[in-house]
């Protein structure tokens, strides 16, 4: 992924400021925020608020469910100018008229925010009378930047990665109980990747998907490929333009029954040629899914990347990425 961030240099606009993090989604009951429960955006909103003294809404590239984990996500909060400004009151000294402590207000941010994530992280486990090693978290910012407002984490989008980790039979690590489904079978990886194969292209998922009211379940499925490490471990790595809700998880599901040997390697393609949720496919379990990497086009192409997704979502067959 591109560490290189397209800022934006109107000083007068709200800065809308595009942050990259990771997360390991154990102890989250997904990333959308709900009263009383435990998100993933509703810890980032709560040290957004602490920090800037205000409730601020961020937009993510995709919402994930709950177990599920992030490599790299996405999203976009605009900013009080007052609560930008107070970041930095002071920019450094070579940093420019050009830049005006943008950089500088960047590292801020980033450092702040993961000060605040690594307070709540011990205050959660102190409560629960579990140890938590000190300054760590299991939500980090990688990086922040400014962007204009052409840009949307959701809508600007054009891809999204996925990979999802078993391991088969006997090969078990603890120390990557949350991150890699056990299995209790032997798989045939050859013959799941066959299956994956007749899958990939532009269809109707509905047997893959659990469809939200008014939203298509068509999507464009660019990669599922089926490998193995030396480890043991069976790496699904999923991509497409967008994933409806447990879309990757039934794609795994299904190839998963494949690979025991309880289903033909054709299959998978059966359900998907059904589009009905009457034969859907199983759903794997949340913890072995993380996300990998969300893609975005250039800066110039922004605008009309948003506009394209945003006129997808409001036709009848519309929908949301998972």
């Amino acid at each position: 992924m591109s560490t290189d961030l397209p800022t934006s240099t109107d000083a007068s606009l709200t800065p809308r400021v595009r942050l990259d993090l990771a997360y390991d989604g154990t102890r989250f009951h997904g990333w959308a925020a709900q009263p009383g429960t435990l998100t993933v955006q509703g810890m980032l909103e709560d040290a957004l608020e602490t920090l800037v003294g205000q409730r601020l809404s961020v937009t993510v590239a995709g919402r994930t469910d709950a177990g599920v984990h992030a490599r790299h996500q996405v999203v976009h909060v605009d900013l009080p100018r007052s609560a930008w400004e107070r970041l930095v009151r002071t920019p450094a000294a070579d940093a420019g008229p050009e830049r005006d402590g943008e950089q500088d207000r960047c590292t801020a941010l980033v450092r702040r925010l993961n000060a605040l994530l690594a307070l709540a992280a011990a205050q959660w486990f102190r409560e629960r009378g579990l140890a938590c090693p000190k300054g760590v978290t299991d939500v980090l910012i990688h990086r922040a930047g400014v962007v204009s407002t052409d840009f949307d984490a959701r809508f600007a989008a054009t891809g999204r990665a996925y990979a999802y980790r078993v391991v088969p039979g006997g090969h078990r690590d603890p120390l990557r109980r949350h991150d890699v489904v056990w299995v209790d079978a032997a798989l045939d990886v050859p013959l799941m990747a066959e299956a994956g194969r007749a899958l990939l292209g532009e269809h109707d998922f509905l047997s893959y998907c659990r469809p939200r009211e008014g939203a298509t379940t068509s999507r464009t499925l660019t990669r599922l490929d089926v490998e193995e490490d030396p480890q043991g471990i069976i790496t699904f790595r999923v991509e497409a333009d967008a994933f409806c809700h447990s879309m990757v998880r039934s794609l795994v599901g299904a190839l998963l029954e494949v690979g025991r040997g309880r289903r033909a390697p054709e299959w998978p393609a059966e359900l998907l040629a059904a589009a009905s949720r009457e034969s859907a496919a199983p759903v794997a379990p949340p913890h072995g899914l993380t996300l990998e990497r969300v893609d975005y086009p250039q800066a110039q192409e922004w605008a009309a990347r948003v506009s394209q997704a945003r006129r997808r979502r409001d036709e009848p067959c519309c929908g949301e990425a998972e």
